[in-house]
């Protein structure tokens, strides 16, 4: 059966759910107040779908949010123990190896930021406005709209990195075995673009629904194939022959494909709260999406494009050097999928309440959301600024490669703290439907990281330290910016849909 959930209104209604204040009692404005729909007998779907939603609009904020992020947050560490995995098996083959993984790896980053919190989110915020707001039609249609664009941007990446992955590589430092280890990984690993593109915005989609059990058992199973598939198709065994570096890249491939199959399967049998179906394709629905997402891709593009044009100022250095910023950085990327699971819930907590007229509560979800992600990260900061071997040595013991490593984290580290609430901040502005501030943090980032980077190697013979620096204070810079936008009325006002 239909369920029609009533728009927001500012009337009085014996059913209507008392709205509250961050803080967890009293009213807030009065557009919040909340029409609860009327649940037929015998519809346990619909019940829950009811509850989950009463639950974001009224529920206390920190418990509400500790529910959802976590199961994404504990998944999401272990797909991150994936990538440690994979780092560590490669670095067996050698430091070419490691460098040509380094090369390779921020355009990665870029793929999974953009298909997960950069159009990701345009999904995620589109879908929770919409089920905010009751449109639940166009929260089921959003999900075709979203399979969509993910086969057009995977295909781009599929295409513009084996045509133009070769010179990229080469321009950031890639000589010889790096360069000839970059490629062959590159090409097996963004074969399977596609069914990456298509997995995250589903997941997105489920999300913003409220629903981050199903992403998260999926990506856990994932992680539980990849980790012993991987080193299988890098060294071989028994009739399975070594692959060497392009055996990670198959491993990835294989388990996005069946990843795909297993999400698409689920959603189109309607056993979730969104389901898949075949439909006409409306304008609308894509800008609802695209006016969120991409602002964000943008955004994503800059915060990666800055690892890229840092990564180039350090591939001048020579491989050892390349090797090192490869391991160093990749816990900066590792940071991301923590605080990304912490994100995905504010988000959807944001925009349902957005959608439903709620600013003051989504505002308090902000804030307490923010100061949760700024000690998260700022904890795994300092422990690695104090303890940087605990990490450099899982992945290389060459002196020169493991001093330039700790260098930069003794540096870059204890700045987690303001990556992660501008993390978190930036999100809740995507829940709300709006990107500016973020975006303009994440420029500033790219001026100071890779502008200054440049800079100090290129005309004032910089090193290692002096490009950690910039890039500390390029996430500071970052978590400035997107202060102003908590105090941004711009950004707490209920955009029309």
């Amino acid at each position: 059966m239909s369920l029609q959930i009533p728009a927001p209104s500012g009337d009085a209604c014996a059913d209507e759910l008392e709205p509250v204040s961050p803080a967890g009692g009293g009213a807030v404005d009065q557009p919040a107040a909340i029409a609860a729909p009327k649940i037929a007998s015998g519809s346990p779907a619909v019940a829950k779908t009811i509850q989950a939603r009463g639950k974001l609009l009224t529920g206390p904020v920190l418990p509400t949010l500790l529910q959802l992020a976590l199961p994404t947050m504990t998944v999401l560490v272990a797909q991150t123990a994936v990538n440690i995995a994979e780092a560590y098996y490669v670095g067996y083959l050698g430091t070419d190896a490691l460098a040509g993984v380094a090369l390779v790896f921020p355009i990665f980053m870029l793929m999974t930021m953009m298909s997960n919190g950069g159009l990701g989110s345009g999904v995620a915020s589109a879908v929770a406005r919409a089920i905010g707001a009751g449109r639940k039609d166009d929260a089921n249609a959003l999900v075709l709209h979203a399979i969509v664009l993910a086969v057009i941007v995977g295909a781009i990446f599929t295409i513009g990195t084996h045509w133009g992955g070769p010179a990229l590589y080469r321009t950031l430092g890639g000589r010889d075995g790096a360069l000839d280890a970059a490629v062959k990984y590159s090409n097996y690993l963004f074969a399977g673009a596609i069914p990456v593109w298509i997995v995250n915005f589903q997941a997105a989609a489920l999300r913003g629904s409220g629903n981050v059990r199903v992403p998260a058992m999926v990506t856990l199973v994932g992680a539980m194939v990849l980790i012993p598939c991987s080193p299988l198709l890098i060294f071989g065994l028994g009739p399975v022959p070594s692959f060497g570096i392009a055996g990670a890249g198959m491993a990835f491939g294989i388990y996005y494909v069946a990843a795909m199959l297993v999400l698409l399967r689920y959603m189109k049998a309607g056993r979730s709260d969104l389901t898949l179906k075949l439909g006409r394709l409306e304008g609308r629905l894509f800008r609802d999406i695209l006016k969120v997402g991409l602002p964000s891709a943008v955004s994503t593009t800059l915060t990666n494009l800055t690892v890229v044009l840092v990564t180039g100022a350090v591939g001048l250095f020579g491989t050892q050097s390349l090797a090192a910023y490869g391991i160093a950085s990749r816990l900066d990327y590792i940071m991301i999928p923590i605080l990304f699971g912490l994100s995905t819930a504010v988000l959807t907590m944001v925009g349902v309440n957005i959608g439903a007229g709620q600013v003051v509560r989504a505002k308090g979800i902000a804030w307490t959301s923010s100061l949760v992600g700024a000690g998260l990260a700022g904890a795994i900061g300092v422990t690695v600024a104090i303890f940087p071997m605990l990490w450099v040595h899982l992945f290389s013991r060459d002196p020169q490669v493991v001093g330039l490593a700790a260098v930069y984290l003794r540096i870059v580290a204890p700045a987690y703290a303001a990556l992660g609430f501008a993390f978190v901040i930036a999100f809740a502005a995507q829940g709300a439907g709006h990107v500016l501030w973020p975006f303009v943090g994440a420029a500033s980032r790219l001026v100071l990281a890779a502008g200054g980077g440049w800079l100090a190697v290129s005309y004032f013979g910089g090193g290692m330290t002096t490009i950690a620096a910039m890039v500390s204070a390029s996430l500071v810079s970052y978590a400035l910016i997107c202060l102003i936008a908590m105090g941004s009325k711009s950004v707490w006002r209920i955009k029309k849909a």
